[in-house]
């Protein structure tokens, strides 16, 4: 499966916001705060901010991931997709342009957790939720490129 990664367009805004939904569908713990058309607008926002960068095979775009500087606001993949690689392509891809990444991970989505471990984010702080709109419990990691020098 051939992918490309390129700058997300304001039609691209309906398939990632299904993508991003579907996210909270799927998983009994995450809270649907948000209806579908609520969530296509919100992606149509981060689009318009120019954050979002998609993945595309053949079978059109299958996942997307939103770079708010250097916070990654949002990486997701559609199901059918999972565990191929695409992610880590997304990862590499806003890697390549910063020598620093954070992002917040939900402590209930464990395989999320693992896969930025695995691409070299260490944790730096967890919290109860109370500061996100789900509520819930989770986890600050941090990336810095080997190229960087502390001092």
């Amino acid at each position: 499966m051939t992918t490309i990664l390129r700058g997300a367009r304001p039609t691209d805004a309906g398939t990632i916001g299904s993508i991003l939904h579907g996210f909270a569908l799927e998983n009994d713990w995450m809270p649907e705060l948000h209806s579908c058309a609520e969530t296509i607008a919100f992606c149509g926002r981060m689009i318009d901010l120019e954050w979002v960068t998609v993945a595309e095979t053949e079978a059109g775009v299958v996942g997307f991931l939103a770079l708010d500087g250097h916070e990654i606001h949002s990486l997701y993949l559609d199901a059918s997709v999972r565990g191929r690689g695409i992610g880590r392509q997304l990862l590499d891809h806003a890697k390549s342009a910063r020598s620093e990444l954070s992002l917040y991970a939900f402590q209930n989505n464990a395989r999320a957790c693992r896969f930025y471990e695995r691409n070299g984010f260490a944790e730096v702080a967890r919290s109860d939720g109370a500061d996100n709109d789900e509520n819930l419990p989770d986890i600050r990691f941090v990336w810095r490129s080997e190229d960087v020098i502390d001092g």
